[in-house]
């Protein structure tokens, strides 16, 4: 379930990579795009960030730019940013894209924010999937396989969040 955020009837979700290249920035485009089609863009906010600071600035990767724009998404306008401590207090839910991820946001939390943290893939279940792989050293078809698993994750993820917001 997710918590709901100060202001009443919004939701704010983050997702969460290791460089905010790849994973995060895909799945925040994908989740962006399904979220503005339902008209929901005034009640349900994203954003993306890097566990590390290592690409801070800088845009997406330009083979997920590619292969997202290929399925209609746009990551041109987003840029590595690294997650803030405030972050679990800004957002409602903050998404990581494997375990890794969980498991340094877990620890980062404070304690009464940890139930903010979860899996991207908990919301797609019916892929048995726990994580995104990391497309980075990978060619054409591991970009496309995130593309595969977090469209399905995203619409999850949205549906829920509907019901939140009901």
């Amino acid at each position: 379930m997710v918590k709901q955020s100060r202001s009443e009837g919004t939701r704010k979700v983050l997702f969460v990579c290791t460089g905010n290249i790849c994973r995060s920035p895909t799945a925040e485009g994908v989740f962006r795009a399904l979220v503005a089609r339902e008209g929901l863009a005034q009640r349900i906010v994203t954003a993306s960030a890097g566990t590390h600071g290592y690409h801070i600035g800088d845009p997406p990767d330009p083979r997920a730019i590619a292969h997202a724009r290929r399925r209609g998404y746009d990551l041109s306008s987003l840029r590595a940013k690294r997650l803030e401590g405030r972050d679990f207090e800004r957002y409602d839910l903050l998404l990581a894209c494997d375990a890794g991820h969980h498991d340094f946001l877990s620890r980062l939390a404070p304690s009464d924010r940890r139930g903010r943290v979860a899996l991207l893939m908990d919301y797609a279940p019916e892929l048995g999937l726990k994580e995104v792989p990391d497309p980075y050293y990978g060619g054409a078809a591991d970009f496309e396989h995130v593309l595969d698993i977090v469209e399905p994750a995203a619409a999850g993820l949205l549906a829920a969040l509907k019901r939140e917001l009901e």
